[in-house]
């Protein structure tokens, strides 16, 4: 019972991250800020593909869609920083 309710925390405080990512970048609108966005949106499928690998579907494996979401999110993150850079 404990792992699912962390499960559910963790996605919904990723969505909570990118939302109000999301509200700051539609005020003050920063590269950094949109990539920050893209990164937790990322981060927040992970965390539903987690749930459902672990909890709702446990015989199928969902690690490479979990692996590749996670990348893609770390990626975005890193290409802006990148930008920023420049």
């Amino acid at each position: 019972m404990i792992p699912q309710i962390v499960y559910i925390l963790c996605g919904l405080t990723s969505i909570l991250c990118a939302v109000l990512l999301q509200r700051r970048y539609r005020t003050h609108p920063a590269p950094l800020l949109f990539w920050s966005v893209w990164c937790f949106v990322c981060l927040s499928v992970n965390n539903i593909l987690l749930f459902a690998d672990l909890v709702v579907f446990p015989q199928i494996d969902l690690s490479i869609a979990r692996s590749l979401t996670a990348l893609a999110g770390m990626l975005m993150l890193i290409w802006g920083m990148i930008l920023r850079q420049k």
